[in-house]
C-alpha cells in the first residue's frame, strides 16, 4: 500500500546472498537497507515499478514468518497488536519482539529500533509497516 492509489499484488526482489548471515535477504531487511526504492512488478502488468520506500506505507507478503529461523522464533516473545495508519486503515496481528524480558512491551518493540520498517504477522500474511505511517498502536491481549 502507497500513500497514494490502490493497493497491487505483484513480486518483489530480494537478494539470493546476504554478508550477515546465511540464505537470502528478508524483506524487511529489503526494505531496511538505506537506499530509497526497490523494485516491484505489479502482477497486472511486465513493466517493473521503482518504488520509493518513504511513499510505501506497508507491504504484506502471504505466509511468511517474520522469523525463518526456529531458534530464534521460539525464544521471541510475541505481542498481540492493533495498527492504526494515515488514511484509517488498520491492522491486527502479532509481533515477534526479540527483547529481553523485563523490556518486551509493545512501546520497547516499537522503540528499540529505528529502522523505518517493522513487521506484523497474521495467520494469512506477514505486513511490513512503515513506523512514519503510524497513527497509534494499541497492544491487544
Amino acid at each position: 500500500m502507497l500513500t497514494q492509489g490502490k493497493p497491487q499484488a505483484g513480486q518483489i526482489f530480494v537478494m539470493e546472498r546476504v554478508p550477515h548471515h546465511d540464505g537470502q535477504e528478508t524483506v524487511l531487511e529489503l526494505l531496511n537497507r538505506p537506499e530509497g526504492f526497490f523494485a516491484f512488478r505489479p502482477t497486472a502488468g511486465d513493466d517493473v515499478l521503482l518504488v520509493s520506500k518513504v511513499q510505501t506505507v506497508s507491504l504484506s507478503v502471504d505466509r511468511q514468518a517474520p522469523i525463518a529461523d526456529p531458534a530464534r522464533l521460539s525464544a521471541a516473545r510475541m505481542l498481540g497488536v492493533e495498527l492504526v495508519l494515515t488514511g484509517g486503515s488498520e491492522l491486527r496481528g502479532w509481533a515477534s519482539a526479540e527483547l529481553p524480558e523485563h523490556h518486551a512491551r509493545l512501546l520497547d518493540y516499537l522503540n528499540e529500533s529505528r529502522d523505518p520498517f517493522f513487521a506484523v504477522w497474521t495467520h494469512a500474511a506477514t505486513y511490513y509497516v512503515n513506523r512514519a505511517y503510524v497513527l497509534y498502536a494499541r497492544p491487544l491481549s
